[in-house]
Protein backbone atom coordinates (compact mmCIF):
# COMPACT_ATOMS: atom_id res chain seq x y z
CA UNK A 1 0.00 0.00 0.00
CA UNK A 2 1.04 2.86 -0.53
CA UNK A 3 1.76 6.47 1.45
CA UNK A 4 -0.83 8.34 -0.68
CA UNK A 5 -3.72 5.36 -0.31
CA UNK A 6 -2.89 4.77 3.20
CA UNK A 7 -3.41 9.01 3.73
CA UNK A 8 -6.49 8.56 1.63
CA UNK A 9 -7.73 5.45 4.08
CA UNK A 10 -7.10 7.59 7.17
CA UNK A 11 -8.77 10.72 6.08
CA UNK A 12 -11.80 8.85 5.49
CA UNK A 13 -11.89 7.15 8.36
CA UNK A 14 -11.51 10.55 10.26
CA UNK A 15 -14.14 11.77 8.46
CA UNK A 16 -16.61 9.07 8.82
CA UNK A 17 -15.85 9.55 13.04
CA UNK A 18 -16.62 13.27 12.69
CA UNK A 19 -19.95 11.97 10.64
CA UNK A 20 -20.81 9.70 13.66
CA UNK A 21 -19.51 12.22 16.27
CA UNK A 22 -21.65 14.77 14.73
CA UNK A 23 -24.55 12.53 14.40
CA UNK A 24 -24.69 11.43 17.85
CA UNK A 25 -24.05 14.70 19.31
CA UNK A 26 -27.10 16.18 17.26
CA UNK A 27 -29.75 12.65 18.69
CA UNK A 28 -28.35 13.75 22.65
CA UNK A 29 -29.19 17.42 22.30
CA UNK A 30 -32.66 16.56 20.90
CA UNK A 31 -33.07 13.89 23.34
CA UNK A 32 -32.49 16.43 26.42
CA UNK A 33 -35.95 17.93 27.15
CA UNK A 34 -36.38 21.59 28.75
CA UNK A 35 -36.26 21.69 33.02
CA UNK A 36 -39.91 21.03 34.19
CA UNK A 37 -42.38 24.48 35.13
CA UNK A 38 -41.70 25.17 38.43
CA UNK A 39 -44.05 23.45 40.40
CA UNK A 40 -46.85 24.80 42.77
CA UNK A 41 -46.84 23.99 46.66
CA UNK A 42 -48.57 20.67 46.64
CA UNK A 43 -51.54 22.03 48.84
CA UNK A 44 -52.42 24.40 45.86
CA UNK A 45 -52.59 21.38 43.85
CA UNK A 46 -54.60 19.08 46.02
CA UNK A 47 -58.24 19.00 45.54
CA UNK A 48 -58.62 19.88 41.92
CA UNK A 49 -59.62 16.90 39.97
CA UNK A 50 -60.29 18.83 36.88
CA UNK A 51 -57.46 19.18 34.00
CA UNK A 52 -56.43 22.75 33.04
CA UNK A 53 -58.68 23.22 29.81
CA UNK A 54 -61.81 21.91 31.99
CA UNK A 55 -61.28 24.23 35.00
CA UNK A 56 -60.77 27.13 32.24
CA UNK A 57 -64.54 26.10 30.87
CA UNK A 58 -66.04 26.20 34.49
CA UNK A 59 -64.72 29.78 33.98
CA UNK A 60 -66.15 31.10 31.34
CA UNK A 61 -69.04 32.91 33.03
CA UNK A 62 -66.27 35.33 34.35
CA UNK A 63 -64.74 36.09 30.76
CA UNK A 64 -66.52 39.33 30.60
CA UNK A 65 -65.48 40.38 34.47
CA UNK A 66 -61.59 39.45 33.72
CA UNK A 67 -61.41 41.23 30.82
CA UNK A 68 -58.21 43.76 29.84
CA UNK A 69 -59.99 47.65 31.37
CA UNK A 70 -63.10 45.79 31.74
CA UNK A 71 -65.46 47.84 34.22
CA UNK A 72 -67.89 44.45 34.19
CA UNK A 73 -68.34 43.04 38.08
CA UNK A 74 -68.32 39.37 38.34
CA UNK A 75 -72.00 37.94 37.52
CA UNK A 76 -73.76 36.03 40.18
CA UNK A 77 -73.23 32.93 37.57
CA UNK A 78 -69.25 33.45 37.88
CA UNK A 79 -69.39 33.49 41.31
CA UNK A 80 -70.95 30.69 41.84
CA UNK A 81 -68.26 29.15 39.24
CA UNK A 82 -65.48 30.76 41.22
CA UNK A 83 -66.78 28.99 44.35
CA UNK A 84 -67.33 25.54 42.71
CA UNK A 85 -64.39 25.43 41.20
CA UNK A 86 -62.39 26.19 44.53
CA UNK A 87 -59.36 27.33 45.34
CA UNK A 88 -56.87 24.39 44.00
CA UNK A 89 -58.34 24.56 40.79
CA UNK A 90 -58.08 28.31 40.90
CA UNK A 91 -54.31 28.43 41.22
CA UNK A 92 -54.09 25.81 38.39
CA UNK A 93 -55.09 28.62 36.36
CA UNK A 94 -53.53 31.49 37.87
CA UNK A 95 -50.06 29.48 37.34
CA UNK A 96 -50.99 28.42 33.58
CA UNK A 97 -49.81 29.68 30.58
CA UNK A 98 -51.04 33.27 29.56
CA UNK A 99 -54.16 33.28 28.00
CA UNK A 100 -55.21 36.28 25.57
CA UNK A 101 -57.94 38.46 26.70
CA UNK A 102 -57.94 37.98 30.46
CA UNK A 103 -56.24 40.21 32.58
CA UNK A 104 -54.26 37.61 35.09
CA UNK A 105 -54.70 39.94 37.59
CA UNK A 106 -58.00 41.14 37.70
CA UNK A 107 -58.76 37.00 37.52
CA UNK A 108 -56.34 36.55 40.72
CA UNK A 109 -59.26 39.19 42.41
CA UNK A 110 -61.94 36.92 41.27
CA UNK A 111 -62.42 35.00 44.79
CA UNK A 112 -62.27 38.62 46.37
CA UNK A 113 -64.69 40.15 44.04
CA UNK A 114 -67.18 37.25 44.50
CA UNK A 115 -66.83 37.35 48.37
CA UNK A 116 -64.93 33.37 48.10
CA UNK A 117 -62.93 34.01 50.97
CA UNK A 118 -60.23 32.18 49.48
CA UNK A 119 -56.79 33.31 50.23
CA UNK A 120 -54.57 34.41 47.34
CA UNK A 121 -52.89 31.93 45.52
CA UNK A 122 -48.93 32.03 44.80
CA UNK A 123 -48.13 32.76 41.42
CA UNK A 124 -45.28 31.53 39.98
CA UNK A 125 -44.60 32.72 36.26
Amino acid sequence: MTMRAMRAGLAMVLLMTITVLTIVTAQQEELQQPPPPPMLPEEEVKGCSRTFFSALVQLIPCRAAVAPFSPIPPTETCCSAVVTLGRPCLCLLANGPPLSGIDRSMALQLPQRCSANFPPCDVIN
